[in-house]
């Protein structure tokens, strides 16, 4: 008995453990507890989503609201206690045109502005910078092309210690603050400029995710897929793969550290690699130094001139 409480104790604090990143968002951007909107985010994208989100909402609220107030007023004026009788008809073709022409209507309405912020949100054109992600089980890879400046992020050592540490306990979780959620080398991107994409997998399918960039890109191998954003404030974003990749797919976080341009510029050039030293150019072989110690040979005298020889006279 006491080795079946065990392993559900072990089980359950597993299953925290797998819960934990979503419930360890830190930042303004991301969600937070009882929450009952979404976010505007920090990215054009971001709020493309949120105010097709909004329109959306407000429609539905203004449809429920007289949708449900006419059942009311139905249900409690024509109630049966008050001797109403209801109609004998089958159809009313009226009706059925209308509540067939409005929803319609309001569609096309909504789907007209959903239509350009959705086109929107996809145009990678005019990007100042690309940026290729690839997945693998289990990390990510970023590139900066045309840079020269590449690394590997990964999950940050000390969660990986404590995800694999039977004795880890709940209170040293709530310590760490950014538990299963840090990586070791954050993708680092400046604020104010539009950043191209291209993402792709090396071996299953993974998913780039950040929240507050407010777009979500599957990584698939052998098939390269685009996205963009523009990040307006600098920060510290977080997300993860949002597809279940592998066994440790819950511990392959993304971290994107956004700075302003100057501090960005400062930090590419600290990453890219230091410049080949260019060889000395090489002495002509007659003006080779003499080695320390070699005696230095004695100009040569210039050779006397030849007398002609006397010419015999008859």
């Amino acid at each position: 008995m006491t080795q079946v409480n065990g392993m559900w104790k072990r089980l359950a604090t597993a299953c925290t453990l797998l819960a934990m990143p979503a419930l360890a968002w830190a930042q303004s951007a991301d969600p937070k507890p009882w929450q009952l909107n979404m976010g505007r985010g920090v990215t054009s994208s971001s709020q493309h989503a949120y105010d097709a989100h909004m329109v959306a909402l407000w429609v539905c609220i203004v449809i429920g609201i007289i949708v449900f107030g006419a059942m009311a007023y139905a249900m409690f004026k024509f109630r049966k206690s008050k001797g109403a009788v209801a109609a004998q008809f089958s159809h009313n073709t009226t009706a059925e045109i209308i509540w067939t022409v409005i929803p319609v209507l309001i569609l096309v309405v909504m789907a007209w502005p959903a239509t350009a912020k959705l086109i929107a949100m996809y145009d990678t054109r005019n990007a100042e910078m690309t940026v290729k992600v690839t997945g693998y089980q289990w990390m990510w890879k970023y590139e900066y092309l045309g840079e020269g400046v590449e690394f590997t992020s990964r999950l940050d050592r000390e969660s990986d210690r404590m995800r694999q540490d039977k004795t880890t306990t709940q209170a040293q979780i709530k310590a760490y603050p950014h538990y299963l959620l840090d990586v070791d080398n954050p993708l680092v991107l400046p604020t104010d400029t539009k950043i191209r994409f291209v993402i792709t997998a090396d071996d299953v399918i993974h998913a780039w995710w950040v929240p507050a960039l407010g777009w979500k890109q599957d990584a698939i191998p052998g098939i390269v897929n685009e996205a963009w954003t523009e990040i307006k404030e600098p920060g510290v974003y977080r997300g993860q793969c949002a597809e279940l990749c592998g066994k440790d797919h819950g511990f392959m976080p993304i971290v994107v550290k956004v700075v302003p341009k100057a501090e960005y510029a400062q930090w590419l050039a600290s990453k890219k690699p230091a410049p080949a030293a260019e060889p000395a150019p090489a002495a002509p072989a007659g003006d080779a130094a003499p080695a320390e110690g070699e005696a230095v040979p004695a100009a040569a005298e210039p050779a006397p001139a030849e007398t002609p020889a006397p010419q015999a006279q008859g």
